[in-house]
């Protein structure tokens, strides 16, 4: 018989990074980076990490003065539950409290995340670097082009960059050297975040036909536009991706029935919680779709993201890569090292550990602790 162990105590931790360098995409620059994360302990002394993502500020007082009451107390083995609950007051709190309840279950069980959910199918998973490519500066495209340089001398093999945020001909200006330094040693996907319509898209065809070595497109039109996508679908030699916003499963039946999308990209922090994250893993594979998650603003959401593809099976039976890589943030963001899980040459090995099998660096915690001042 399991022992019931309630949620006697929860911990929070609003961090804070202000960028000396702005950068970013089409929908602006960031000037900081933030992280909170959440430690959820139970009484029997189990404890689990959570991750959520909002402005610091609202997220902050409404965790405390709402949701922190409402767990206190409850069982922490009743997770869909309180899950169901805590995403009728804010969804990207329940996903947070949703991965720390996980980490809970599997230490009670003294197995790791991967077992909890029925064992690892992938020791490895692939990673792509992820860049911001806009700065305020005037020599922008060169400051990308060495951020994309040095990615590459380290190992990485994918990687994804930003168009939709200048004039065409200046994105298209800025991918040609690109390709031109990277002379297919890499593979290159490319990420409009939403900002054209389909006659901008059909500007890059030409180009799309000319490089052999894209991944894809990724939200080259608002994702309601279902139609559009499948349009676009019919017509471009290049898979479409996209759907980091989405916030569940059914959210992406449109797109998956109108057969509008190549690669389904949901994030473990916008979803149903981390069970309703898996959901939309296994969507994609019913009607043989790719993943390949969205994971650039958290570090303990990212690797949720890569314990989820890890027990994922393969989307075919293709001779290639077993599975669909990850995203990395390469950008400047000390949050990326909150948890010491690192990849080389553009793979990361799964931890064995209970739990996450990985420990918190607890100095960063302090360091980057935000002083509750506004912002922006």
């Amino acid at each position: 018989m399991v022992t019931p162990v309630q949620i006697e105590r929860i911990e929070t931790y609003p961090l804070l990074y202000q960028l000396p360098r702005p950068y970013g995409d089409a929908n602006g620059y960031k000037k900081y980076r933030t992280c909170y994360l959440i430690r959820l302990v139970t009484t029997s002394g189990l404890d689990g990490w959570g991750e959520i993502i909002d402005w610091l500020p609202t997220l902050d007082k409404g965790f405390r003065e709402r949701i922190i009451p409402f767990l206190l107390g409850k069982q922490a083995t009743q997770r869909l539950h309180l899950v169901k609950t805590i995403k009728k007051w804010h969804r990207r709190a329940a996903a947070g409290v949703s991965m720390a309840l996980t980490e809970i279950a599997a230490k009670q069980a003294g197995m790791s995340i991967c077992d909890l959910w029925g064992g690892k199918l992938h020791d490895r998973i692939p990673v792509y670097a992820s860049f911001q490519s806009y700065g305020e500066e005037d020599d922008w495209q060169k400051k990308s082009l060495a951020l994309v340089e040095q990615a590459v001398a380290e190992g990485f093999c994918k990687l994804k960059v930003k168009i939709g945020g200048r004039t065409i001909k200046e994105d298209q200006q800025h991918i040609r050297s690109m390709q031109e330094m990277l002379q297919y040693q890499a593979q290159l996907a490319l990420d409009a975040n939403q900002s054209y319509d389909p006659a901008a898209v059909i500007e890059w065809e030409c180009l799309f036909r000319e490089w052999a070595n894209l991944l894809w497109l990724e939200e080259p039109l608002p994702m309601d536009r279902t139609l559009g996508y499948k349009m676009l679908r019919n017509r471009l030699p290049i898979p479409l991706a996209g759907g980091e916003n989405l916030q569940s499963a059914s959210a992406f039946v449109p797109l998956v029935r109108e057969e509008a999308i190549d690669i389904l990209q949901p994030d473990t922090m916008h979803e149903d919680g981390i069970d309703g994250y898996r959901d939309t893993l296994q969507l994609a594979r019913h009607f043989g779709l790719r993943v390949s998650p969205h994971a650039f603003d958290g570090a303990l959401s990212r690797l949720y993201a890569c314990f989820a593809q890890a027990c994922l099976p393969p989307w075919s039976k293709m001779v290639g890569e077993e599975i669909e890589p990850v995203e990395w943030d390469v950008m400047e963001n000390p949050f990326t090292k909150l948890f010491s899980f690192t990849p080389v040459q553009g793979t990361i090995t799964i931890p064995e550990g209970v739990g996450i099998g990985i420990d918190v660096d607890t100095e960063m915690l302090e360091a980057y602790r935000w002083d509750g001042s506004t912002y922006r």
